[in-house]
This record gives structure tokens, C-alpha cells and sequence, in this order.
């Protein structure tokens, strides 16, 4: 039995959405409140590694998310001139783990999510502006004058949630460094072959691509630089130039894609906090935990943690003591992705030749085997929630 009836949720994104279908599953009804004009279904691609599928698995969604996510065969990694530097069998996950790593548009993500929808109501337009709680619960105050009031609020509203601001400070997040430029290309199968993942290390810049629904292809061209700038209209002829020679397909990737679907996006991240929450309020996904694409876990994570809130609200005896156990068990496992993936962004900004040829001489040694133990690790973190995938399909 649930120790809440009610549950607040700030943020309609893909943290947001899944803490919603967890929670109704878990016997709480919720009530999604999304500062935008209406829930965030844009986007272009993210990876859905295998720890993130059987966690969606335990809530019974990864049937409507396969309906367009090609599973993945492998992640390859190369220099610019197409030498490669190390290659991953992620395709052997969904027999050895259960459930495969796929790539999926963001818009399919969020559809699959909404699907699960039970005992949840949505507003859209509505901004956070504060809350209050005491004993009995918390109240929240929203930009439209209005408030609600629930036993526990959940701050899913991103990387500068209004929630993480009033429990820890009003503090911008980090920047990473560099700028990403994401699209998507109309490219078939001939040309990338289905389920597979290549990220393409340059000096100061890269280039990452993939699959993520038949004939569609999610690309990033990633670039060191100072955070704050625009781009003007034919910024995919700057990217061309940008990866002028790169080793086939770069340049058919950018040359098969519409310049609207192009994102620019400056990279942030913070450093891991010591604490989320207090008493009914806490955190989930990039308002907890932001961190850089380099570990490609953002969302992975937010599911994850969506899934483990639910466990612990149904299992502890208070809200208070519920939210404390959720934290506990998810800081760790956040930390050390947050940690990594800055770590990771800093080896793949290297821009001098000697360094440059560093990298490559250190991932040739390494990661083809010890960074494929890692992923395997947090692939094997997600056979926790076996059981509650196999009482459901019981």
C-alpha cells in the first residue's frame, strides 16, 4: 500500500511523465504541471541503453516504445579519418540482460510514456513559482495565482528547476564547454545500417549518429567553443564545412537533412550535490542529476529513478522516510554518470594533435574492453525490476 494518495509532479518531460506512470501504477494519483505551452514532444533522437528498458519493461511500456526503436547491434567509435578505435556488441544485451539498448525519437519516448497514463491530469502553461509544506503535506503556488496541494511534490522540471531552486539555491548549472548541433537525416538503410551507433572523434569537435525509426537518423556535430551564441540561416553549411573530409557518411548525413529540425543546444552539467531533497519535496532526473550526452544516460536515469521512487513509496512507512530511502539509493548510481560523463566531455574536447593522438593511443587500449564493463554494469543494474516485468506478464 502506498504511504501517499497524491503526488504533485513539476514537469512534463520524460522524468516527469515516467515518475507519473510509476506512481499510478504504484496506487497515487498525480497531477503534472508543465511550464511550456504544451508537454515537450520535440527534440531529435536519445539512446535507451538496457537498464532503461527493463525499467520501462517493470511498467509495461516497452512494447509501444519497440514500435518504431530499432534495437541496436553495436556502438562503434572511429577518428575523424574513419580508423576505428574500439566497437561494442551492445546487440547481445537483450539475450544476456532481457531486454535490448534501443534508439528512439524523443516524440515516440514521450508518446510510449503518455500511453501509461492511469490516474494522472496534465496543465500545460503553468510555471512553479513555489511551495510550502508542513506535516500533513505540501502546497504548491503556480504562475497563474493558483495551487494545489498533494502529499509530496517532485521536481521533473529540468536543469534549471524551479523546485532545485528553492531547496538548494538558485545557482546556474555548469557549462560544459562546447555546443552541440542536433538533426535528423532521411537516410535508409543502404546508407546506415539498421541499429547502429558510431561516434566520430575529431580535433575540438565530433561527430556522433544513429538510428532511431526506420529511414530516420538522429545525427549531433558536437564543437568547443563559448556558450550564449545563435546560429543564422544556413548553419548546415557550417556544419558541412566543420567536418569538411571527415570519413562517409558525415557529409551525406548533413546533406540529408532539413535545416528545421536543427537544435542548438550549450552543453551544462553540474557536480553531483550532496543532498535533493527535504521532508515531501524532492528531485528526479535533470533537476537532480544533470549530466553531459557523454554516458548517453540523461534519460535513462530519470526512468530509473521514477521507477525507484515508486518502489520506496510503496514500501516505507512516511512520505519523509520514503523520499530519504529514494535519494539514498539513487545518489550513488547518478554521481558516479555525472562524474563520468564530465570526465568523458573533457577527453573528447582535446584539440591539440599530440593530445588528440593520446586519446586514441588510451581508447584503443581501453575501451573496448574496460568501458564496455562499465556499460554492462548498468545494463545489469536493470534486472532488478526482472521480477516485477515477469508478475506482470504472469
Amino acid at each position: 500500500m502506498a504511504t501517499a494518495q497524491h503526488a504533485i509532479i513539476a514537469g512534463g518531460g520524460i522524468g516527469g511523465l515516467a515518475a507519473a506512470v510509476a506512481l499510478n501504477q504504484a496506487g497515487i494519483r498525480t497531477t503534472v504541471y508543465e511550464r511550456g505551452a504544451e508537454l515537450r514532444v520535440g527534440g531529435a533522437g536519445l539512446h535507451l541503453w538496457t537498464n532503461a528498458m527493463l525499467a520501462l519493461e517493470s511498467l509495461g511500456l516497452t512494447g509501444e516504445v519497440r514500435k518504431t526503436a530499432p534495437v541496436q547491434q553495436f556502438c562503434e567509435f572511429r577518428t575523424w579519418r574513419g580508423d576505428l578505435l574500439a566497437s561494442w556488441p551492445v546487440g547481445e544485451f537483450a539475450d544476456r540482460f532481457g531486454q535490448p539498448t534501443v534508439a528512439v525519437a524523443r516524440s515516440a519516448l514521450h508518446e510510449a510514456l503518455r500511453s501509461g497514463l492511469t490516474d494522472t491530469k496534465i496543465h500545460t502553461g503553468v510555471a512553479l513559482d513555489g511551495f510550502d509544506q508542513d506535516d500533513e503535506g505540501v502546497t504548491a503556488r503556480f504562475s497563474d495565482g493558483g495551487t494545489d496541494r498533494a502529499d509530496l511534490l517532485i521536481g521533473a522540471d529540468g536543469v534549471g528547476s524551479a523546485v532545485r531552486a528553492q531547496l538548494l539555491g538558485n545557482t546556474p548549472p555548469r557549462y560544459a564547454g562546447c555546443v552541440a548541433w542536433r538533426g535528423i537525416a532521411e537516410l535508409g538503410p543502404e546508407t546506415i545500417p539498421a541499429g547502429s551507433f558510431r561516434s566520430i572523434f575529431g580535433r575540438g569537435t565530433r561527430f556522433v549518429y544513429y538510428d532511431i525509426a526506420p529511414g530516420r537518423v538522429h545525427w549531433m556535430s558536437v564543437r568547443n567553443g563559448p556558450a550564449g551564441g545563435a546560429d543564422d540561416p544556413g548553419v548546415l553549411r557550417t556544419i558541412a564545412r566543420r567536418h569538411l573530409g571527415w570519413a562517409d557518411p558525415v557529409q551525406r548525413i548533413i546533406a540529408a537533412t532539413d535545416e528545421s529540425t536543427v537544435i542548438r543546444t550549450d552543453i551544462v552539467d553540474r557536480a553531483p550535490d550532496a543532498a535533493w531533497g527535504q521532508g515531501r519535496v524532492t528531485l528526479l532526473g535533470d533537476a537532480a542529476h544533470p549530466m553531459s550526452f557523454n554516458v548517453g544516460q540523461g534519460a535513462c536515469q530519470a526512468i530509473e529513478d521514477a521507477v525507484v521512487l515508486a518502489e520506496r513509496l510503496r514500501a516505507e512507512d512516511s512520505v519523509p522516510a520514503a523520499l530519504a530511502a529514494y535519494e539514498k539509493e539513487r545518489k550513488p548510481r547518478t554521481a558516479s554518470m555525472q562524474k563520468a560523463a564530465h570526465i568523458l566531455g573533457k577527453l573528447g574536447s582535446w584539440s591539440n594533435p599530440l593530445a588528440v593522438g593520446a586519446r586514441q593511443l588510451l581508447m584503443r587500449a581501453g575501451w573496448e574492453r574496460g568501458a564496455f564493463k562499465a556499460i554492462e554494469a548498468d545494463a545489469r543494474y536493470g534486472t532488478r525490476w526482472a521480477s516485477a516485468a515477469e508478475t506482470r506478464a504472469a
